[in-house]
């Protein structure tokens, strides 16, 4: 189950969205959120799905290389799934027990709200996989650059950004070494209700918790040697600049919002 949080990580490939300039993929995923939680209907919804996948299709990531990064969210996805199914009033109730209703309106919330959770990882994580840490740093402090100016810290949230994501990993890689030496010295992860699990975790939550203080500790210390000071007058290696394939994505990205909107205001069959 570790090994198969995706969150963070990058994946290397030549393709058509790696070359992409990190604010046209900021961009692109914010219009992307916002599409899909203000789509109704099918037709928005095939829009996004056709959208969805043209993209992974482009970025040559696998496929079940990304899926795997649902399986860290099955019970989120169960408990919103099983919360929108029974509590959810309509017009045709199809069974009832107490305060639990199971009607027409529940099942199609539970299902939508489902598939838009499932979509949102899948979207969101392609900037991950497709974008370096560097990259990311360098579009967020590029596109939040005005707030400058009512002094804001951008390079500040930026590189706290960059650095989280950086951990992400490797946190995830500390923590499956420390199960395995756990369960070598007779820890059982995987057996008993959910408190004895809860009560099973405090081994391996301890020296994580120590394990991430010590790491943060040597990469403040390695900033401080190295004489970080802030974003004020540093330079960048490889400045960021749009090119044609940039221009183009973001008129892609026009039409995909034109067209979901389009879909929401005259597709009469709401989903």
């Amino acid at each position: 189950m570790i090994r198969d949080i995706t969150i963070g990580q990058y994946y290397p490939a030549e393709s058509a969205i790696h070359k992409l300039d990190p604010r046209v993929k900021l961009f692109s995923t914010l219009i992307y959120i916002i599409a899909l939680f203000c789509f109704r209907g099918i037709a928005g919804f095939v829009i996004i799905t056709a959208a969805l996948a043209a993209v992974i299709k482009i970025s040559k990531v696998p496929f079940k290389f990304m899926v795997k990064g649902l399986k860290a969210i099955v019970i989120l996805l169960l408990i919103t799934g099983v919360f929108n199914l029974l509590f959810t009033p309509g017009d045709i109730t199809i069974w009832s027990w107490g305060p639990f209703k199971l009607t027409d309106a529940g099942i199609s919330n539970a299902i939508l709200m489902v598939l838009r959770l499932i979509y949102l990882i899948l979207g969101t994580s392609l900037m991950t996989l497709t974008t370096t840490p560097n990259q990311l740093t360098d579009g967020l402090e590029k596109v939040l650059g005005p707030l400058n100016k009512i002094h804001v810290p951008v390079h500040a949230i930026a590189m706290m950004m960059s650095i989280a994501l950086r951990f992400i990993p490797i946190l995830i890689e500390e923590t499956d070494k420390i199960m395995k030496a756990q369960m070598a010295r007779g820890a059982d992860f995987e057996n008993g209700n959910l408190i004895q699990k809860a009560r099973n975790m405090i081994p391996l939550l301890i020296p994580l918790f120590v394990s991430a203080f010590r790491r943060a500790d040597d990469l403040a210390m390695a900033m401080e040697a190295r004489c970080y000071s802030g974003g004020e007058g540093r330079t960048k290696m490889k400045p960021l600049t749009y090119d044609k394939k940039d221009y183009i994505a973001y008129i892609l990205d026009s039409v995909f919002i034109v067209l979901v909107v389009a879909a929401r205001v005259f597709v009469p069959f709401p989903m």
